[in-house]
């Protein structure tokens, strides 16, 4: 039984006026790590922030807080148990500063179900709910929670809103979301595809839409959100999520670094019977010992494979490893122009799609029969993002955004707060136990 006291002040914070600064934090729970930002908005301005790293038992590397305010940065040498433990280290560290000091969380929770379609106030009820579905993110919902009520411990009087992964991806339709089992089954589990990486998605493809001018609600793109660990490509419509390559869990879709990507159902089965039904290693196999850890036996980086791959003759596990992550981005980028119709933009993002030229290069080349033509000098050197790569031939833009999930996670935070000013400072909520 954890005992939730969602305690809001009988009044608004004498510090706080409506429509002046608000300072969030923007709290990103991994399995062993904490990432936090502080955002003054409405402004939009990054004061502080830090990292909570090896949190959990003790490794052969000291668990530490990398910390900074403005230009500063420090790192502290603390042991962090769990993830409640690493958020009252945070705690200590921004008390130093009373200028620092927060006005209301933002939480980043990857997955949210099919409860929460839109960012959501944490409050008792809204936390049994996310205990409910919490099972269905085993690595990163956990924690989150976890932190969730320890930042209620710590900062009592603070609203906390949930920013959910999944959110963007509740307008993919039906005939796109459903899998194609018995109806009973599927609406007894609630099993349908949730898609992620929804505010990364979300925030490159207004930030692309301002570039190019055009209303969010009439911008239609593919995005591409090519991270060094997880990754997933967006069709999207009108300002709206109509498939993402991830499903029911983000172990679908492309190949990524530690994941297996799409699969035949009947693999899995065979691989249960290899592992004498054991769920939990067939779990463990396929989110962290398959994708381009598996296939190349040596990294689970495509960035190691692909420098491996310059220097190599052919036909080697980090050629076939390269080919086979390059070939799956490339079909399902043709699969969504297709499903997009007349997109404005093609968009690449995060650690892979922002940094790495060759990549881009394999995966929009020979694609000029969608309209799509990349431009080889510009895509060497783009540097400075966002960055327009394409070609002047192109009738499809090919930009290289920044993503900013911390950015975005504050301003749905913000706007949260803001349109329902009275309800969430002046409601208190006390004595609610969540069994």
């Amino acid at each position: 039984m954890v005992l939730l006291a969602f305690r809001y002040a009988a009044g608004l914070p004498t510090k706080y006026k409506r429509g002046g600064t608000m300072k969030i934090i923007v709290v990103n729970c991994g399995s062993s790590s904490l990432k936090y930002r502080i955002i003054s908005m409405p402004e939009e301005k990054e004061i502080a922030g830090g990292e909570a790293q090896r949190i959990g038992p003790k490794t052969a590397e000291p668990s530490r807080i990398i910390h900074r305010v403005g230009e500063k940065t420090e790192t502290h040498l603390v042991e962090m148990r769990n993830h409640a433990e690493a958020l009252e280290e945070v705690r200590k560290l921004l008390s130093r500063d009373s200028s620092i000091a927060p006005d209301a969380f933002g939480h980043r929770v990857v997955h949210g179900g099919g409860i929460f379609s839109s960012a959501a106030q944490i409050t008792a009820g809204s936390a049994r709910d996310l205990e409910k579905i919490k099972h269905l993110a085993p690595i990163h919902n956990p924690p989150a929670m976890e932190v969730i009520y320890a930042c209620e411990k710590a900062y009592p009087g603070l609203p906390s809103v949930a920013v959910f992964d999944t959110a963007f991806h509740a307008t993919i339709p039906d005939f796109a979301s459903t899998y194609c089992i018995p109806r009973e089954i599927t609406e007894k589990l609630k099993i349908r595809k949730f898609g992620f990486h929804g505010t990364s998605h979300q925030f490159v493809a207004e930030e692309a839409a301002r570039i190019m001018k055009r209303p969010f609600n009439e911008f239609s793109a593919v995005s591409c959100h090519l991270g060094s660990g997880g990754a997933s490509i967006c069709a999207i419509v009108n300002g709206k999520s109509v498939d993402n390559t991830m499903g029911y869990s983000p172990l679908q879709g492309l190949v990524m670094s530690t994941r297996c990507g799409d699969l035949d159902p009947a693999l899995t089965l065979n691989l249960l019977q290899h592992f004498i039904g054991s769920t939990t290693d067939v779990e463990r196999l396929l989110n962290t010992r398959s994708g381009v850890l598996g296939m190349s036996g040596s990294s689970a980086d495509i960035r190691d494979i692909l420098s491996m791959n310059r220097k190599s003759s052919g036909n080697t596990r980090s050629h076939h490893t390269a080919e086979a992550y390059l070939w799956r981005i490339k079909k399902y980028i043709g699969s969504y122009l297709a499903v997009v119709g007349k997109p404005d933009a093609l968009i690449f993002t995060d650690t892979i799609g922002e940094t790495i030229p060759q990549v881009r290069w394999a995966v929009c080349s020979d694609m000029e029969y969608f309209g799509l033509k990349i431009d080889a000098g510009k895509n060497d050197h783009a540097d400075v993002l966002p960055s327009d790569v394409s070609h002047k031939d192109s009738s499809i833009k090919i930009l290289v955004v920044a993503t900013n999930e911390e950015l975005a996670i504050a301003r749905r935070t913000y706007g949260l707060l803001s349109e329902n000013h009275n309800f969430l400072w002046n409601k208190k909520l006390t004595n609610n136990y969540l069994k």
